[in-house]
Order: structure tokens, then sequence, then C-alpha cells
């Protein structure tokens, strides 16, 4: 590397930076690494968002005269790594492509270069649309043409680690009229194009892998954004962890990448069509009733290689021989794995499956017949072909040995001939053959028979013309016989290629039955039970339990719980202290509502879910530091988009929204959000707070019901007993939390002191303030923003409540000058917190005394 690249990669990479003359008077900044380790480097300098041009020679040294020329034959960039190393093997490694079309929509399209995968929509226009679909797939790259790239913001950029890489050329070719579905909207056809011609340029290679675009619908799956599954936790932890704690985590019992990769697309893209949730959750059930069968499939899907990424690398033509025994051998266990699922009668959807499983006998055959058991990892040394595969390559591989017997042979022969028992023949790739005799010994040769070839400290080195002869052809037949060796397994590999759409479906169908087999053993470890889809609204869960809390505490630790709503237009008011459970319990109802939709069993004793079209959360405090915006801001974005964009068949899980700001601001926007989806969205809400005031929403809302995480309280402490009842917490223990948390000793008691009296002063603080009840207050919901309409409380001095009430006093008493009421007058409320107010009022409460 040079220039600004050398000055780049010598710091990423931590290598020297060296120079090299230009023929100015400084000199060029350089730096380099050895080309047989470059994957690790390039792996490197690609995990931090660049792409790499690959140069190579493309003419032959030997033949050239003067400069040899050179050309970049591959772009390695975030979405085109196709070296194994540089990928996950459970994990799919997309790039996308957008295509603005008239300023109305977008077409989308993605693909995994390693698998062959391609898949196009349409979205609607907005950056929110397409930043959701490129977070759910995880993609590290997105190309767009130069007018469209600002779609996306510096902020989105940033927040998903997203490379936009810039193409402009969307026009047909070839390659893409056979991969796009005349059917498609335009849009949809103009971003296939674009992805397509930008692999195009930048592999420079056979892309034969890909497989035909794919139309899908967004629609068709339960939508949730990037916030709700950090939130949820589906895929990835919020701790950074990676996959750990993550209810993929605990699903994952998949023995094959392919079924690795599949599961994780599956949990983020729940279905919401019932009879596909039926089927899968039909053949999990039949897999459960024959434990056996399902041991013995699980250990034949050990042995399943990774045939869609090995079908990439056949196509790449950078496959080796160690792959295509394992295809062998992975080739190998489909009939048994046929031959299992035959034997379950019942499932008619695995019956379909194991129909579909091609063996690909011939190719197995061919495979079996050429390549040995245990190649080297080099195709260029021979070692590969089996004996019997080929007449020429047997004679070469005959000389060869025979050449080398007739060696070891003539070694012993001049031993005996001179009487030189230390005399040995041996080989470097220098010198070719030669018989090496000791300084001591060299008087012993017989004149003229030995040409003398080398010299060394200690000893001569010899030939033979006899010797000189065996050379030529061991030599010529070890060299002709690895030029044959390459050629053949070339011949194999080009063979295979003719079978890469066949094995491409063979791994479609083995991945899918891998993930329903660790739906199965997920299922019965952690006794999950099938789930019932109803089709009024009804949800009722008994006994349920957070899968993955419940898996790292341990069954006999964790407090299972029931959910019932079976209004369709409920809302759960959770109450109770902090640490209690409340999140664990509303994460809980949203992952169980996933698993069922995904095709898994669910956590719980029995439970009958509703078909959600879209899942919302607003759990956990986070702020937004690159975008600039606080942990409210951020709060009120996410809890807008549910109002926005929740139907009456979506959940929405808010936990303590207000709390950001202060105690009055965040109670009425807790109260009017609550009302709001009463009576506008009618979605299942969860609704968590530590505001009591507003448990009397029950008594104005008849869709509204209180629930409380029960707590008691023993010699002074709080014991947590993670249990839902009916009805509102009676108290918040928040200082019994600080002392669980080890706060000093003198400061607990003090924040007792001061509630102590808060509690005693409340009664007199704002008796008055009445707010209006839903049906009093006018609230619009429209298409895209929601508008509320809401009295102030407080409009001027003339209409302003009084703190407290005054009692009548004497006309003579009136009129006497009073310091307190003229401190009173003075205050400003409207600038001053809760605790501010009521130590204010304890203070003139004392002065009155």
């Amino acid at each position: 590397m040079f220039f600004d690249d050398a000055l780049k990669a010598s710091q990423i990479l931590e290598i020297t930076l060296t120079g090299r003359e230009g023929g100015g008077t400084e000199k060029i900044p350089m730096c380099g690494v050895p080309y047989h380790s470059a994957s690790g480097y390039i792996d490197t300098l690609i995990e931090k968002g660049y792409k790499v041009a690959i140069c190579e020679q493309v003419e032959d040294p030997k033949t050239t005269k003067g400069m040899v020329k050179r050309e970049v034959v591959q772009l390695i960039s975030p979405g085109t790594v196709m070296d194994e190393k540089g990928l996950k093997e459970k994990e799919n490694n997309y790039i996308a492509a957008f295509y603005v079309y008239e300023d109305k929509e977008f077409g989308f399209a993605y693909s995994d270069l390693s698998t062959g995968e391609l898949k196009s929509t349409v979205l609607e226009l907005g950056e929110d649309r397409l930043v959701n679909e490129l977070s759910t797939l995880a993609s590290k790259e997105v190309v767009a043409r130069p007018d469209d790239a600002g779609f996306i913001s510096d902020t989105a950029r940033e927040q998903l680690g997203l490379l936009v890489s810039i193409h402009d050329s969307a026009e047909p070719t070839k390659e893409s009229d056979a991969l796009i579905d005349r059917s498609m909207a335009l849009s949809e056809k103009k971003a296939v194009m674009l992805l397509l011609h930008y692999l195009t340029e930048t592999q420079k290679r056979d892309l034969g892998h890909l497989q035909k675009a794919i139309h899908y619908e967004t629609t068709h799956f339960m939508k949730m954004d990037y916030y709700s599954k950090r939130n949820l936790e589906l895929s990835e932890s919020i701790r950074g962890k990676g996959r750990s704690g993550t209810l993929l985590w605990l699903l994952d019992q998949t023995k094959t990448a392919m079924g690795g990769r599949l599961l994780k697309q599956w949990i983020d893209r729940p279905l919401i069509e019932r009879e596909t949730i039926t089927a899968r959750q039909a053949d999990v059930e039949e897999l459960m009733k024959h434990f056996f069968e399902r041991v013995e499939l699980a250990e034949n899907l050990k042995n399943v290689y990774d045939l869609e990424r090995l079908s990439g690398r056949v196509a790449y033509g950078n496959v080796n021989a160690r792959d295509l025994v394992q295809l062998r051998n992975s080739l190998f266990q489909i009939p048994k794995i046929k031959a299992t699922l035959g034997s379950l009668q019942s499932a008619q959807n695995l019956n379909q499956l194991a129909s579909l499983l091609d063996p690909c006998e011939d190719l197995a055959d061919l495979l079996e017949q050429a390549i040995i058991d245990s190649p080297p990892l080099s195709i260029r040394e021979g070692g590969i072909i089996k004996d019997g595969y080929n007449e020429q390559l047997d004679q070469y591989r005959d000389a060869s040995r025979n050449g080398k017997t007739w060696i070891a042979e003539l070694e012993q022969k001049e031993r005996q001939i001179t009487g030189i028992k230390s005399l040995k023949v041996g080989f470097n790739r220098v010198f070719g053959y030669y018989i090496e005799v000791t300084r001591a010994n060299t008087h012993l040769l017989e004149e003229g028979r030995y040409e003398r070839k080398q010299t060394l400290t200690n000893a001569e080195r010899y030939i033979t013309p006899e010797l000189k002869e065996k050379e030529r052809l061991i030599l010529d037949a070890e060299e002709k016989s690895v030029e044959l060796e390459y050629q053949l397994f070339t011949e194999v590999r080009e063979a295979v290629k003719h079978y890469i759409e066949r094995l491409q479906k063979l791994a479609k169908s083995i991945s899918e039955i891998d993930c329903l087999q660790s739906f199965a053993e997920v299922s019965e470890r952690n006794h999950f039970v099938r789930p019932t889809l109803s089709e009024d609204g009804t949800l009722q869960i008994t006994e349920g339990r957070h899968p993955v809390v419940e898996r790292v505490m341990g069954a006999q630790s964790y407090v299972a719980n029931d959910c019932t709503m079976s209004d369709d237009r409920e809302i759960l008011l959770i109450t109770g202290p902090n640490m209690s459970g409340k999140s664990t319990y509303m994460r809980q109802i949203a992952l169980t509502a996933i698993c069922a939709q995904v095709g898994c069993f669910v956590p719980a004793k029995e439970a009958i879910l509703p078909i959600f079209d879209r899942v919302f959360t607003r759990i956990g405090a986070a702020d937004d530091l690159i975008a600039g915006q606080s942990t409210f801001m951020v709060e009120m974005l996410e809890a807008r988009n549910a109002i926005v964009h929740a139907t009456k068949n979506s959940l929405i899980l808010f936990d303590e929204i207000g709390r950001g700001t202060a105690t009055y601001d965040g109670m009425a926007l807790a109260q009017a959000i609550i009302e709001y989806i009463h009576e506008n969205v009618q979605a299942k809400t969860l609704f968590s707070t530590h505001y009591h005031e507003l448990t009397v929403l029950e008594e104005e809302l008849p869709h509204l019901k209180n629930i409380h995480v029960s707590a008691v309280e023993e010699n002074g402490k709080v014991v947590f007993l993670h249990k839902i009842k009916d009805g509102p917490a009676d108290k918040s223990y928040g200082i019994h939390v600080a002392e669980l948390a080890r706060l000093p000793k003198s400061l607990i008691e003090r924040a007792a002191e001061i509630l102590q009296t808060l509690e005693e002063g409340e009664k007199n603080l704002l008796n008055e303030a009445q707010i209006n009840k839903p049906s009093e207050r006018q609230m619009v919901r429209e298409s895209s923003e929601p508008t509320y309409q809401v009295e102030k409380l407080v409009a001027d001095e003339e209409v302003q409540l009084p703190l407290f009430e005054i009692e009548e006093k004497p006309k003579a008493e009136k009129e006497k000058p009073n310091r307190i009421e003229a401190e009173i007058k003075m205050l400003n409320l409207m600038q001053m917190t809760p605790l501010d107010a009521m130590n204010k009022l304890f203070e003139l409460q004392s002065k009155l005394k």
C-alpha cells in the first residue's frame, strides 16, 4: 500500500510505515503485509468499514518483457466478504441497495453474496422505513445512487455501522434479466439491477450462484422497529455481549450453520399467517413426540456441511479439496435424514420437506471416486486425487514411486561398490538428486565414474550418468503428476458448478428441518407448551415465564405469572416497586407472542394468544448521544412511533413513560397517552408506572385494568414476591430499594423523614386541580402525527389555583400585612419541582406554628 492508504493502514493494522524512492525529494509512504497472511489483515480493514482493492499480476513474468501488467481483480467491502474467516458461521452477511422512484417509494433489494440469496420489495418513502429494514437485516453496506444517498442520515449510518457505497448504474444486463421476475414493480427491478451491477463490477468473476430474486412483502411478517428488537433482546444483547442472553441464544439448538442463519431470520421476522404458524407448530409437536427419531435426526444434521456457502465458493472458484470431501460426506447423510423423517407419518409438512431432499447421488459418487479422504489444504501441490481415477495420473505416480524405490536401492548399491558406509543419496530443489560423500572418503571413489556437483565444508556431492537419467524421469513424472492433479481437480470443481442450484434447494430444506428440530429440542428441555391461536383477540397465559431469565435463574427460582386480556382493546396498568419485575413481566408477554409466531412452543403452562401484526416497546432508559437526543426525547420518539403506527391488532409495551421530566409533566403525559391509546389506538397495551395517581383511571376508562407486582414489608425490609395480582400497588418502596442498594444509613433515615413530611402535606397540595375526563377532552389522531388539544391547567394569574386553602379571617386581620402571605405570592410554582414545593410548604407551615 502506498501514499494515504499506507498512512491509514499502518495505523489501523499496527504495521511499520516505510517509504520508497519515487523520483521526488521525499519518499513515497509505503507499508505491506505478507501475501500468505493477507486475509487476516483484510478482515481487520473490512471490520473498520474500509474497502480493499486486490491487485494482481495478469501476465506471466517469465514471458513478458519489461513491466508486468497489473489489474484490480476484486474489490472487497463489508457486504462482499467471501473468505470463510471473515464470516460468522450462523449469521448472514447482507449487502442491500435502494432506488428512489419518482419521489414516492423505495425499490429495495438485498443479497448475501456468500450464500446466493437475493430478495426484493417495495418500501414506503421515508428514512425510518429504510433504516428499519436495514437494521432487521443487520446489513453493513448499502448501495445507492449519488442523488439517493442522502436518504440515510449520518446518524443512522453511525448507529447501524453502515457503509453507503455510491453506484450510478441500474441498467439491465444479461445477468439481471435472468434473475429478475417480470411481475416486479419497476422500482424493485431497478434496485435489483443496481445491486447486481455493483456486485458484478466489484467482484469481476462469475456470480452464477446468485439465486433468482424473490419478492417479499413486509406486511407478511410481524413488524418491529430497531428499538423494539433491541429492548426485547431478540438477537442482540443490550449489554453488548453478542447473542448471549437473547431469545436467539435460547432457541438456537440448530446443528448446521444454514439452520442457525435461518433461525435468526425467523426470529427477526415472525409470521402473521395463521396456516404457516400452525404448520410449524404441528411439526414441532410431532418431533417432540418422537424422541429417538429426533435424536437420530440431530446426529445426522451435525454431519451436514454449509451447503449454501459452499455453493458460493464453488462459483467463485476458491473451493478446496477439503470442502469437496465435506460436501460428499454431507450428501451421504441425506438418505438417512430422509428415512428418519419418512417414519413420522402424521407430520405432513415434514414429509413434504423430506420429499424435497435431493441426495445428488451422481455428484456424491463423483466425489467419492475422485477425492481422497484426507486431502491437503493446498490444491496445487498434489496428493488430492485417488488412485484409479485417471489412468495417465496412475502412470506418472507409478514412475515416480518406482523411481524413488530405485533411488533407495541405488544408495545400498553404491555403498557396496565403494565400501563407504556413510555414503548417502539425497535430494534438494536446487540441485536435484546427488550422492554425498565425506571428504575423508573421496579417495575411495572410482575415477571417471562420478561427476562433482557441489562442494560443502565437510563433504562433496556427486552425480552419475545413471542417476541423472533417473532424476529426469522421476522429476518429470512428479511435475506432470502435480499438474495433471490440479487439472483433474478443476474439472471436478467445474462439474460441481452444475449442481449449485440443486445444492441450494437442498440447503433450504435442510435448514428448515434443522430449525424445527431446534424448536422441539428447546421446547421439551424447557417445558414449553403449544399455544392456541385465538380469533377473537383473547390473550390468556397461565403460569407464563420469561424464557431467558428463567434459563439464567433456573426453573426452581423463577416465579411464573398469569396474564389475561379477554378484551381485544384492554390496557393493563402495572404498578409496583422497582426491582419487583414489572419490566420482566412485560417483556415475557411480548417474547411469548414472538415465540408463538415464529412457530415455536411458548414458556407457559397454557397459552391462548392472538396474532399480533406489530409489537412496540418503550422499555429502559437510554439516550442517543450521537443524535443529540436526551433520554426523555428518545422516550417520546418511541412513544410517538407506537401511537402513530399501532393498530387494533398490535401489542404495546410502555415502561415508566414520563419519568424523564418533572413529576406533573410526566404524569400528565402518561395519562394523556393512556387515554389516547384507549380511545383511538385501541391496541392491547401493558403500561407500567410509578405514578400511583393514575390508578384512578380504572374508574373512568372501561377497558383499563389495574394490576400490580406484590411486595411485603417485614421488619422494615421489603421482600419482592414477583407475583402479579389484581388492583393497584399500595406503595412504591423506593426508600427500601435504596436501602437494598446500601446507600448510607443517615441518607436513608433522612429520606424517610422527608417522605413522611411530604405525605402529610400532600393532601393540602393542589386539592382543587381537576383534570377533565377523556370525554371532555379533544384528542385528534391524524394519519402521520398525533395532535393533542388539551386545556391549559394554568392559564394566567387570574385563574391560577391556590396552593392551599386559607381560612377566612376577620376584616381587621385581613388588612394587616402578612409576611408569609407575601412570601407565598412571590413564589413561582411553575418553576418549582414537586419536592421544592413540598419543602417550601413545610417551611411556611413551621413559621405559622
